[in-house]
């Protein structure tokens, strides 16, 4: 008796046109068209969770250093005398402080300062 496939390749084709549901056209009706697509849709999302960590990065610094520069200091200087002073804060946590609680970043300001 020869070994019949189908229920697995149907298993396998129906996961993928699953999981392309609400893309437009053949992308999501076509199993090959699909397949292309997913595959495609797979390297994106590996990429751009690498990429998403460089881009929240930069955007801390960014406020950081607007959030320094309005004190006279750079943001080189400022995370130079947060060391110095031995306050290991992160930036996420340092962004987060420049946006939402002034006074708590002025006065971490001018520890960096004195230092």
């Amino acid at each position: 008796m020869r070994a019949r496939r189908s229920p697995a390749s149907r298993k396998r084709k129906k996961k993928v046109l699953k999981s392309t549901k609400g893309y437009w056209g053949k992308r999501s009706k076509v199993y090959r068209r699909a397949l292309e697509t997913l595959r495609r849709a797979y390297v994106y999302a590996y990429r751009d969770r690498k990429r998403k960590k460089r881009e929240f990065r930069r955007l801390w610094i960014t406020r950081i250093n607007a959030g320094v520069r309005e004190k006279g200091i750079t943001y080189h200087e400022f995370i130079a005398g947060l060391k110095k002073k031995n306050i290991l804060l992160s930036r996420d946590i340092l962004a987060n402080l420049a946006c939402e609680e002034k006074e708590v970043f002025d006065r971490l300001i001018e520890i960096a300062k004195g230092s």
